[in-house]
């Protein structure tokens, strides 16, 4: 049996039917002590059938190294009939996205299809610095060798500094409920919580949605989302009374894991701000529904109740000092035509969230300058107006609208389009970003469930891959996307920029980006090779390494 065994970038998609390219001109894996340095070994076999083997790995360095199977998973909304070129492919298939862990170190050679591995090295402070060969070869299951490689790597002698970029996908702890059927906020789910937040924020999330109440997100209006409530509410004879025990535990979890920043769920529902979100009370020693799509959000005693919950809140988190890393939504994607709803809601909250940051997604440059919000999120296929105004603390988000020219992370999409990301942001001096699915495992408007590993596209209603980044494992552990550790890779990118920049200024770095381009960077405009990005990022490592 022959095996055929080539060694590809990180930003590669290997697809069953498609021979990939490698690409050697682009210089040997490297990364700082802080960082995960990952590539591909693709591999195919002449065999007629499936014949099992096994994967080894020597290395001086082998204990720090994990390898992963690239697992196919079923693609049946690559693109919408009118989107740009710049997809690998845009019909129903198997595309390359799920990493998953080997079981005992074996994979099945499929005759005649091309399969990969993802290979991290993963070094941490105490790494010793310096270039490592790291051999990987296929056996038969007797130890008996069918195809070997040797990749040099290099591990560098410094450190990126701290993200400090804001960053947010939006993180559903009712789908994670549903998905491994347990109660909600039981010991299980608050376990199953800590492992899809830890994993985020090994990823660069640094930001997590936080339901106070259940987030009033992707809900069809007159319906309803599981209940995922982390503040008591009480109305005893018309007064409230408020618990925030597992608020406080959430912010513990979180610590543990590694979240810094705090995003609590929007105070009025999506698309309009036209009511209150769903909030559930023990009212005179009855469980019920306080408030709801029926509640006009002007409703006197959902302004009541506002006062009082924001104004028992708001102490408590200055008290555990986490303040000044909080931040409020009113409503989500509200457009012009919402623009008074909007003020009206802003207006009754605004006043007991003095001194915290009031954030939301929108993208009409009109609704920003009639001072309706001070931090808007708008899209990356709408940020140009908002760049040319010169606003500060600049955000920008996207979601299933920026499927034409932009940055996305679908999966049909290449990978270098992910991680051009890093390259925009940096030079645009972006403040915060926002995702809207993390681990989103509804069809739209939550009106039914999804298996993730069997449908990717949201029932048929966004492009797969918009609605999340992880897959739901065994024993409630998140297994990872190629998405996932590629938007880890920009946020790397920008790392790495910012350090270069502290060593010589911003034009230089903004110079290497550019140097030899017929154009400027922009969200829309930009290089779409990975030979592009790769070379940029070993020529910024050679950079930094000559000055420190």
């Amino acid at each position: 049996m022959q095996v055929k065994l080539k060694i590809l970038s990180s930003l590669a998609k290997v697809f069953a039917d498609e021979e990939p390219t490698e690409y050697p001109e682009t210089g040997r894996p490297s990364g700082f002590k802080n960082e995960t340095i990952s590539f591909q070994a693709a591999y195919r076999a002449d065999t007629a059938g499936s014949e099992p083997a096994r994967i080894e790995v020597e290395s001086p360095i082998a204990e720090r190294i994990r390898v992963r199977q690239v697992r196919l998973v079923p693609v049946g909304l690559a693109a919408f009939t009118d989107a740009d070129d710049n997809y690998l492919r845009k019909t129903p298939g198997l595309y390359p996205d799920l990493l998953t862990d080997l079981k005992d170190g074996v994979v099945r050679l499929l005759g005649g299809q091309w399969s990969s591995l993802w290979i991290d090295v993963e070094p941490d402070e105490e790494a010793a610095a310096g270039v490592y060969p790291v051999k990987i070869a296929i056996r038969t299951p007797q130890g008996e060798p069918l195809a070997e490689r040797t990749v040099s790597v290099e591990i560098l002698d410094a450190l990126l500094p701290p993200q400090t970029l804001r960053n947010t996908n939006w993180f559903y702890t009712d789908c994670l409920a549903q998905y491994y059927q347990v109660p909600v906020f039981s010991e299980r789910h608050w376990k199953i919580i800590e492992n899809f937040a830890a994993l985020a924020a090994r990823r660069g999330i640094n930001m997590i949605l936080t339901p106070a109440f259940t987030p009033p997100l992707d809900t069809a209006v007159g319906g309803e989302r599981l209940t995922t409530q982390l503040v008591d509410v009480r109305l005893d004879q018309g007064a409230y009374s408020f618990g925030f025990e597992k608020l406080k535990r959430w912010v513990g979890m979180c610590g543990r894991a590694g979240i810094r920043y705090f995003e609590f769920s929007h105070l009025f529902t999506q698309w309009g701000a036209r009511s209150a979100p769903k909030v559930m009370a023990t009212v005179d020693g009855v469980y019920k529904k306080l408030f709801g799509w029926e509640t006009a959000a002007t409703d006197e005693e959902y302004k009541r109740f506002l006062r009082e919950y924001l104004g028992a809140l708001t102490p408590l988190l200055r008290e555990w000092g986490i303040a000044d890393r909080c931040y409020f939504h009113i409503s989500d994607e509200p457009s012009l035509e919402h623009l008074r709803d909007y003020k009206a809601a802003r207006e009754i909250a605004a006043p007991y969230l003095q001194g915290f940051e009031i954030i939301d997604a929108l993208s009409d440059f009109e609704f920003y300058k009639s001072g309706a919000i001070s931090k808007p999120i708008p899209a990356n296929d709408h940020i140009a107006p908002f760049i040319e105004a010169g606003v500060k603390g600049l955000w920008t988000y996207y979601c299933v609208g920026q499927y034409k020219d932009v940055s996305n992370l679908f999966i049909a999409m290449p990978s270098a389009r992910n991680r051009i990301f890093g390259v925009q942001l940096y030079k645009y001096g972006i403040e915060g970003i926002l995702q809207w699915g993390y681990d989103f495992y509804n069809t739209q408007y939550s009106l039914d469930r999804i298996d993730p590993y069997a449908v990717t596209d949201a029932g048929g209603w966004v492009p797969s891959g918009d609605a999340f980044q992880v897959y739901p494992g065994r024993g409630g552990q998140p297994e990872e996307s190629i998405r996932l550790m590629v938007k880890a890779q920009a946020l790397y990118d920008l790392r790495a920029f910012r350090l270069l920049e502290s060593l010589t200024d911003k034009a230089f770095v903004l110079r290497l980006i550019e140097d030899g381009l017929s154009e400027p960077v922009t969200f829309s405009r930009y290089p779409k090779s990975d030979v592009y990005l790769l070379r940029l990022r070993n020529r910024v490592n050679r950079e930094i390494m000559a000055r420190i």
